[in-house]
C-alpha cells in the first residue's frame, strides 16, 4: 500500500462508487506515496478517506477484506501469471458478448423480414388493384414501407439515403435491435389495419404510437437491466 499506483487505484475506485470518500485526504497520500518515509497501512487509509472498498478487521476473526475489483488487481499485481489469465478472461466474455449480440440482430432481422412477407401480402391482397404494371405495383410496396419508416425512424427510405450517402444498405440495415423488434411488430399490426381497410393516414398516426410506446418500453427496461 506503499506503492502510489495502489493509492490511486483505491482513490479511484471511491471516487466512483462511494459518494463519502474524501478526496482532500486521498490527494495528500498519492504525493507522499513511493516515499521511503511514507507508510499506509488498510487502517489508516479506512480512518482518513472513508473508504469503503476496504474492510479492516481485529481479532480472531479479522483480516484485510477487499472489493473484487481490488482483489483481482491485488492478485494481478503479485502474479503475472494470473494477471493474463484475467485478460485472456476478460477477451473470452467480450468475444463470447459480440457474439450473443449478433445472433441477437440476425434473430431479429429474420423475425422482420418474415414479417415484412406478411405486410407486403396483405398490401397485395388489399390495396393493389387488378392490371397495373410491376413498376406501379412496386411503388405502393415502397410508399407502404416509408409509413413503417415515418412511424419508427421519423424519415423515409430515400430521406435517409439522401443524408447518408456514403452508408451502403438501407435504413432498416443499421437499426438497432430494440427498433427491429419494434418494426417486427408494427408489420404484423399494419397488415391487420390494411386488411381492416383503415385508411392510410390513420394507420400511420397508430403506427406511431405504437412505436413511441414500444421503444419507450425497451429502452427503459434496457437501462432498469444496466442498472442492475
Amino acid at each position: 500500500m506503499r506503492n502510489r499506483n495502489t493509492i490511486e487505484l483505491l482513490g479511484f475506485w471511491e471516487s466512483i462508487y462511494n459518494p463519502n470518500f474524501k478526496p482532500v485526504e486521498f490527494d495528500g497520500f498519492r504525493k507522499q506515496a513511493g516515499l521511503n518515509s511514507f507508510v499506509m497501512t488498510p487502517k489508516r487509509w479506512i480512518e482518513n478517506t472513508n473508504a469503503i472498498g476496504i474492510i479492516s478487521k481485529a481479532g480472531r476473526y479479522g483480516g484485510t477484506f477487499a472489493h473484487k475489483d481490488i482483489a483481482l488487481e491485488f492478485a494481478s499485481w503479485i502474479s503475472i501469471e494470473f494477471k493474463l489469465y484475467i485478460i485472456k478472461e476478460f477477451q473470452r466474455l467480450k468475444d463470447d458478448e459480440n457474439n450473443r449480440l449478433k445472433l441477437n440482430w440476425d434473430l431479429n432481422r429474420t423475425l422482420a423480414k418474415v414479417n415484412y412477407q406478411i405486410h407486403t401480402d396483405a398490401i397485395k391482397e388489399n390495396l393493389i388493384p387488378p392490371e397495373i404494371t410491376k413498376q406501379q405495383s412496386n411503388s405502393v410496396y415502397a410508399n407502404e414501407a416509408d409509413i413503417l419508416n415515418i412511424a419508427l425512424f421519423g424519415i423515409t427510405a430515400k430521406q435517409w439515403r439522401d443524408t447518408n450517402p456514403d452508408n451502403k444498405g438501407n435504413i432498416r440495415d443499421y437499426a438497432v435491435i430494440e427498433q427491429l423488434v419494434v418494426l417486427s411488430n408494427m408489420e404484423s399490426i399494419n397488415a391487420l389495419l390494411i386488411q381492416q381497410g383503415v385508411p392510410q393516414n390513420k394507420r400511420l398516426m397508430q403506427l406511431n404510437k405504437v412505436a413511441v410506446t414500444q421503444m419507450k418500453s425497451l429502452v427503459e427496461n434496457k437501462a432498469a437491466k444496466k442498472l442492475k
